[in-house]
């Protein structure tokens, strides 16, 4: 066996090549494709199910599958995109992308169910493919000051197109070109990132590594997230005592204790647990689970404004306006407090700013006019706490990891994003839903709520369900304090040694 020593970036002429504007759109159009588009399902699900007939748990698993297929197949993109073409990977994320999006603008009749689970399934394949590519090759073409505002535009592209999904999906829904359309647009949008990216030349700094496919790994991860996807989605419609729900239960407690046994120590291990060895980057990664684990909070706000207040899905779409104006507006605001303070100050101030956000959210026992004005206030802050967040989160993971494995460390990064948006959005559409209908009636006797009474079940269903992702926006609060180191300078960069070569 031998030791090679991988190449640090690209080779010959390439390292020359400095990333363009028009390069750095297609990135940005690229993770729009999913932050936008596909997650514009987060306000329109209700929608989308009465139009195809689909149940609305059933629904419920569709919506979150995207994102938890892109949690669960991120690391392993990226590391492939290292060895073997970020671009080259890039491309076919977004390949995939058009079809995953043309299956769900597709989906009629008998086969509404099988191609909405399909389609989804296949857009967090692609946003798997495309978002640790494209962050890696934003580290790999960009530098200093540079990349730090590359960074700020492509977080645009994720945070800032999460933040417009609710608005642009509800606004397209309601017009002609409807929620089927919607879709339809984002397969041309992909086109365009195509077309846009090309000028870039390929990047595989690890391709002299070679590792054998950790297939025990990778299947144990797999089998661990999805049987406790379906216990998250399903537990609540089928009962948490269900011979079904306490069997997945159990098989994703065994799965995760094989994939720990089996990680550990290995060589070819698809999550190298040594990338956590820089405080820096574990503090990022960690902190960016929780942060985005709170994401379940526009779903409950959106749907209990629909079903509980009657609103349209533009109607309540508008009320996020907020969310996406801050975002867009404040994001480099994150990016300065990042040079001047470094990463540990503006990342708790982003979480608190959350956690106030989340806080107006809950006001679901006043009158509609008065939630509505909370609930906009509450949006706009959301956005203003993710906007302070994402530059300093997203620089310290990518400034800690080497360039022979940008593409699995920043893998590692949108995994614990796409994660804990699943889990989160699983875990509130869950209470949600299990308590819609026979409301809370101990929180009744607390709190008194205002206004129409025939939708309280609904209101304190939301309630209890954005309770929900305060605690975790608290949560976040106390990791970042806890975990970022405090000292103002450069991230520590991770000392890997190389893999050992395997030959047969």
């Amino acid at each position: 066996m031998s030791t090679p020593t991988a190449d640090t970036g690209p080779t010959g002429a390439d390292r020359e090549f400095t990333g363009t504007n028009p390069t750095l759109l297609g990135l940005v159009l690229a993770v729009l494709t999913f932050w936008l588009f596909a997650q514009s399902a987060l306000n329109i699900g209700p929608v989308m199910a009465g139009d195809t007939g689909i149940p609305q748990p059933l629904m419920n698993t569709a919506i979150s599958l995207a994102a938890l297929f892109a949690g669960m197949f991120v690391v392993i993109a990226g590391g492939f995109g290292d060895r073997y073409g970020r671009v080259r990977f890039l491309t076919i994320g977004l390949v995939i992308n058009i079809v995953g999006s043309l299956l769900v603008a597709g989906a009629f009749s008998d086969l509404s169910a099988v191609m909405m689970l399909l389609g989804r399934a296949l857009q967090g394949l692609a946003a798997a493919f495309i978002m640790p590519t494209s962050l890696a090759l934003v580290k790999t073409y960009w530098q200093g000051k540079d990349r730090q505002r590359a960074v700020s535009m492509w977080s645009i592209g994720t945070f800032g197109g999460s933040g417009l999904a609710a608005l642009v999906g509800g606004w397209l829904t309601g017009t002609v070109v409807g929620w089927r359309g919607l879709f339809v647009l984002s397969a041309a949008v992909a086109v365009a990132a195509i077309i846009l990216i090309r000028p870039l030349p390929e990047s595989r700094p690890a391709a002299g590594l070679e590792r054998r496919l950790d297939v025990a790994g990778i299947a144990s991860f797999l089998v661990a997230l999805l049987s406790a996807q379906v216990v998250a989605t399903q537990g609540s419609s089928l009962g948490w005592a269900h011979p079904i729900i306490l069997t997945l239960a159990a098989v994703a407690a065994a799965a995760l204790i094989v994939f720990f046994r089996v990680e550990s120590g290995n060589p070819d291990a698809f999550i190298d647990f040594r990338l956590f060895r820089s405080r820096s980057f574990s503090g990022a990664v960690l902190a960016n689970f929780l942060m985005n684990s709170c994401v379940g909070v526009m779903t409950v706000a959106l749907w209990m404004l629909q079903q509980a207040g009657g609103l349209s899905a533009a109607d309540a779409g508008y009320v996020t306006l907020g969310y996406a104006v801050c975002v867009i507006a404040f994001i480099r605001v994150g990016e300065k407090m990042l040079q001047k303070l470094g990463p540990r100050k503006p990342m708790a101030l982003g979480a608190a700013t959350m956690l106030v956000a989340v806080s107006f959210l809950m006001f679901t026992n006043l009158y509609q006019t008065s939630y509505i004005i909370m609930a906009a206030i509450g949006f706009s802050l959301f956005g203003l706490g993710l906007a302070f967040f994402a530059t300093p989160a997203t620089d310290t993971a990518l400034s800690s990891l080497p360039d022979e494995y940008a593409g699995s460390g920043a893998g590692l990064f949108k995994m614990a994003s796409s994660l804990g948006a699943a889990f989160g959005l699983a875990g509130s559409t869950a209470i949600f839903t299990a308590l819609e209908e026979t409301g809370v009636p101990a929180l009744r006797e607390l709190i008194p709520f205002v206004g129409v009474q025939y939708n309280v079940a609904l209101r304190e269903a939301g309630m209890v369900g954005i309770g929900f992702n305060a605690l975790l926006a608290f949560i976040a609060l106390v990791a970042i304090l806890v975990v970022v180191p405090r000292q103002k300078r450069p991230a520590d960069q991770i000392a890997v040694d190389s893999p050992t070569t395997h030959k047969s």
